[in-house]
């Protein structure tokens, strides 16, 4: 097969905080089964994949655990890597953001964006949040909250550098619009553009001082090179990128052809890093695909939840290539994907079990069992032509096409369902041409020498066809069938295999799993994995434990709500004018908008916190905050006691 050029494709990078979950995982296994159908048209693949291990989380992670930052990431990094292995991914290189060439060549970046006027040094001061490591102004917070998680910010004043971000603004913006397919999917180009950019960019801090575990800029080494410059450095000082010159990898492969990232990371792939590689002179890659998450049910997986899933233990149940073919079937194109053991198991028996394991396992026994495993020439002349015959080869040729068609914009999950769709029809045509029942009549050998060719030839589209998906079970399937031809131009033509081969035996691809035996052992073992971690952890692990007379300053009173609004350019927000028994109504600003309607909440009665310090959020003055409850990570609940008198303090 010719080759078709380049393709360069990367995963975003794993932050080395903890063992990644079945979540985490799904984006490697996407990217690979990208790059793998890639290589299977002809292209020259390169694969990057890795970790970020810089930052303020991971020094604390460390002290926690008592060793270096560089120990700690060492055990992380080598969990992440081997999970990438486990899932059979096919990465050209794995990444460090400890590794010395990158952080080398990281400070040259840093320096050469300095002396030329794009970093300056500057002082930053306001809300950092330590989980997403972002600093926040007070009126982008959400009830005094990173806008991003949810979690505590801390007041922050520091000397800093700074990125002209806003230098580039107009010529990323035009970019953008230039540029159709740079931002993938649609929706996020037009939330970049109208959220982010068209409003204004301020200039992003790019160093530290409050801690030590990062990069160190070499012109002053005090400050250490914050997370975007280090981290999405990384596409390029992977292939050898260097300001004074770079290897012959790095002008082969770049521009990146694809980044697949998370969707919560689309801004810093799609306005951060371009604006860095038009500061460096260097050229933008050529799309950002942020595809959606994997939730477990409908929640974000979450270790404090104990909904976490991870790959290897997955692979223990119920294999490498079903955990692979899971993961790229089931999240849809743009909206999150749901993950529960039922559904596995469900698509498991359904999907893999049923339709292409028993569709290879009968075809291959009938072969044997007919022809003492002799492929048959089919016969093909018109008075052997049968409307089912034409019907099944052109099913298998258009599936090429749709499997194509699918890759070209990333709609692994529907290029998936193309595969299943051919195996299906093949199953059909076994119903409609009763194979058993031609060989009971001998002038039908002929005709069954066809059928079964035929069927076999569709199995040999399928196993070409799921090699980027299920790498092994392709390879069982070409090896049950003794057939070697496997390249993606014989896809062109139904009719390559070659008669005379002699099959070999049937085996079972995917046995059958006993749901409800699965699942009482899966409940088995959580209830062993909970006690476990109950008996290691303190009473009330991680709650601050404070004196009566600090909750006593606390004064919370019932007040009914009068009146509610929503704030313009806030969709979170809902601004409350509430009676607390006091001559005036209380103005409150509160972040449930995504759970309540104000006429929900008009008439009734809730929990304040009266003596809580005024803030100001969008624009509003907010004098309170309700008492609500996290139900799930995405539910929260109102405190409503109808009922009760405004003004009536709560003790």
């Amino acid at each position: 097969m010719a080759e078709k050029g380049k393709f360069y494709i990367t995963t975003a990078i794993a932050y080395t905080s903890r063992k990644p979950h079945i979540g985490n995982s799904y984006e490697i296994v996407l990217t690979d089964a990208i790059a793998r159908y890639k290589r299977l048209q002809g292209y020259d693949v390169f694969m990057l994949t890795g970790t970020d291990e810089h930052g303020q989380k991971i020094e604390e992670y460390a002290k926690k655990a008592g060793v270096t930052p560089k120990e700690y990431v060492d055990k992380v990094s080598g969990e992440i890597r081997d999970i990438c292995d486990l899932l059979n991914t096919s990465y050209d290189k794995f990444i460090r953001t400890t590794d010395p060439y990158h952080e080398k060549t990281v400070q040259k970046i840093f320096k050469k964006l300095y002396d030329q006027g794009d970093i300056y040094k500057g002082h930053y001061e306001g809300m950092y949040c330590t989980p997403c490591e972002s600093f926040w102004t007070e009126s982008q917070l959400v009830d005094g909250k990173c806008p991003d998680c949810g979690r505590e910010v801390k007041p922050a004043k520091e000397e800093a550098y700074f990125l002209k971000l806003s230098k580039y603004q107009k010529r990323l913006e035009e970019f953008i619009e230039n540029n159709e397919n740079f931002i993938y999917p649609e929706a996020r180009k037009k939330e970049m553009l109208n959220n982010f950019i068209k409003p204004g960019l301020q200039d992003l801090c790019v160093s530290r001082t409050s801690f030590k575990w990062g990069i160190p800029v070499t012109f002053d080494e005090k400050h250490v090179i914050y997370v975007w410059i280090d981290a999405l450095s990384n596409y390029i000082t992977a292939l050898g990128y260097d300001p004074d010159g770079s290897s012959d990898l790095y002008k082969k492969y770049w521009p990146a052809d694809v980044h697949i990232i998370g969707k919560d990371i689309v801004r810093f792939h799609t306005i951060y890093w371009p604006i860095m590689l038009m500061a460096l002179g260097e050229p933008l890659p050529k799309q950002v695909f942020g595809h959606p998450w994997l939730l477990f049910g409908e929640d974000k997986m979450s270790k404090s939840r104990g909904n976490v899933i991870y790959a290897d233990d997955l692979v223990k149940l119920l294999g490498v290539d079903a955990v692979r073919y899971y993961l790229v079937s089931e999240m849809p194109y743009a909206n999150d994907g749901s993950i529960t053991y039922e559904t596995i198991i469900e698509r498991y028996n359904s999907d893999l079990a049923n339709t292409f394991g028993n569709l290879v396992n009968r075809t291959i026994a009938m072969q044997n069992k007919y022809f003492d495993g002799v492929v048959q020439a089919p016969c093909y002349e018109p008075e052997c032509k049968y409307v089912e015959d034409e019907e099944l080869k052109t099913f298998a040729l258009d599936t090429v096409d749709k499997v194509e068609k699918c890759f070209e914009t990333y709609r692994v999950a529907d290029a998936v369902d193309a595969v299943l769709n051919l195996a299906k029809r093949s199953n059909k045509y076994i119903d409609e041409t009763a194979p058993w029942a031609l060989a009971k009549d001998e002038t039908q050998i002929s005709r069954l020498g066809t059928v079964l060719y035929n069927l076999l030839e569709a199995i040999r589209y399928i196993a070409i066809l799921l090699s980027p998906f299920m790498p092994e079970t392709s390879e069982k399937i070409f090896e049950q069938m003794n057939c070697d031809i496997k390249d993606y131009d014989s896809l062109k033509e139904f009719g390559a295999l070659k008669p005379g081969t002699k099959v070999g035996e049937a085996k079972a691809l995917f046995a059958r799993i006993d749901a409800e035996k699965m699942l009482a052992e899966i409940a088995e073992k959580q209830k062993e994995n909970a006690k476990e971690e109950a008996a290691a952890k303190p009473e009330i692990e991680g709650l601050a434990q404070i004196q009566f007379d600090d909750f006593a300053k606390v004064e919370l009173r019932v007040a009914k709500i009068e009146q509610c609004e929503p704030i313009k350019k806030a969709k979170k927000l809902l601004k409350l004018q509430v009676n607390d028994g006091s001559a005036e109504l209380r103005q409150i600003v509160s972040g449930i908008a995504p759970w309540y309607k104000p006429e929900d909440l008009i008439g009734k009665s809730v929990i304040i916190v009266a003596n809580l310090k005024p803030a100001k959020l969008c624009g509003e003055m907010s004098n309170g905050m309700l008492l609500a409850g996290d139900v799930s990570e995405n539910d929260v609940k109102v405190l409503f006691v109808d009922g009760m008198p405004a003004g009536t303090k709560i003790r």
